[in-house]
C-alpha cells in the first residue's frame, strides 16, 4: 500500500515538502450539487432571494474560498492560484444546481484542494442564501473530476 505522504513513519501529521518539485503548469476541475425544490430554483432565476443574485454572489465566494484553500485546510500549501473559475448548471428535472469549478497554476504542487474547497464554499452559499425559503436543500458528490499537468512552456 503506498505511504501517505501527509503522514511521517510515526504517524505525526505534516507539511509535504514540495521544494524539489520542478514548476509545471496544473488544472484541476471538480464539481459538487446543491438539491433543491423547484420553487426555490425559480426564485434564484427570477433574482427573487432576498439576500440577492445567489449565482453571482456563489460564484465570488467560490473564486474567493479557492485562493484561501491554504488557509482553510491544515497542511495544504498555500497557493498563488493564476486563474480559477466557477460554473453553474441546472439539469432539465429542475431539481438541482450542479457546480463546476476549475483552478490553474504554474507551481510545484496540485490544485485540486482549491477546485474543490471553490466548489464547496460556492455549494454553502446556495445553501445560506436560500435557508429562509428551502429547508430540504442537501449538498453533496463534491469530487474532483481531473487535474492534469503538464511542462512550462520553453523549458
Amino acid at each position: 500500500m503506498k505511504r501517505l505522504s501527509h503522514l511521517t513513519r510515526t504517524g505525526e501529521a505534516r507539511m509535504v515538502d514540495v521544494s524539489a518539485k520542478p514548476i509545471v503548469l496544473r488544472e484541476a476541475v471538480a464539481c459538487g450539487e446543491i438539491r433543491l425544490q423547484p420553487d426555490t430554483l425559480a426564485l434564484i432565476e427570477s433574482n427573487a432571494i432576498a439576500k440577492g443574485n445567489v449565482l453571482a454572489t456563489a460564484r465570488l465566494a467560490g473564486i474567493m474560498a479557492a485562493k484561501r484553500t491554504g488557509e482553510l485546510i491544515p497542511l495544504c500549501h498555500p497557493l498563488p492560484i493564476t486563474h480559477c473559475e466557477v460554473s453553474f448548471a441546472i439539469p432539465a428535472r429542475r431539481d438541482r444546481v450542479i457546480i463546476t469549478a476549475s483552478a490553474k497554476i504554474a507551481g510545484q504542487t496540485g490544485v485540486e484542494m482549491e477546485a474543490l474547497t471553490a466548489v464547496a464554499v460556492a455549494a454553502l452559499t446556495i445553501y445560506d442564501m436560500c435557508k429562509a425559503v428551502d429547508k430540504q436543500m442537501v449538498m453533496s458528490d463534491v469530487r474532483l473530476l481531473k487535474k492534469t499537468k503538464r511542462n512550462v512552456i520553453g523549458e
